[in-house]
């Protein structure tokens, strides 16, 4: 979604009476939430949308380092599309989205990565168990960084 146009309904939703906006396109789901003076915003991004932006040499580091520890992952692991912070649930304190040994489906939120402000709910591209959650809440994750293992 072009920025222009997502900060013209960031403003829409704040100087209106309307306290939630959710908008669907083909670039991805938009989902802004008024609430106590302060906009919150969601977005989901298309597969396309979720390129890495860094330099191949600033990326390259990061990916060799994970790259023995992938291999041990046995499963199938659920990465990271973008650079970000970790979030296990919705809100600061909040009931984690899964847990260990929780049955997800294809679909279902695991977590979010914020970037640049924006809260992207990350979810579950198979059906299956929750075995291993392999990063920190609240700590940053490099695209492509397995966080998840579902089995």
């Amino acid at each position: 979604m072009d920025l222009r146009k997502l900060k013209t309904l960031i403003d829409l939703v704040s100087e209106s009476n309307v306290s939630e906006l959710e908008i669907t396109e083909a670039e991805g789901k938009v989902r802004i939430v008024k609430g106590g003076g302060a906009v919150v915003q969601q977005m989901v991004a298309a597969p396309m949308m979720a390129q890495p932006m860094a330099a191949a040499p600033v990326a390259a580091a990061p990916v060799a380092e994970a790259a023995p520890a992938a291999a041990a992952i046995t499963g199938h692991s659920v990465k990271s599309p973008m650079v970000g912070t970790f979030y296990r649930a919705a809100a600061p304190g909040g009931k984690p989205f899964v847990e260990i040994g929780a049955q997800v489906k294809e679909g279902e939120t695991l977590c979010i990565i914020e970037a640049m402000k924006i809260l992207n709910e990350i979810e579950a591209d198979k059906s299956g168990t929750v075995t291993r959650v392999l990063a920190e809440n609240g700590q940053p994750v490099e695209y492509g960084q397995p966080l998840f293992v579902i089995e």
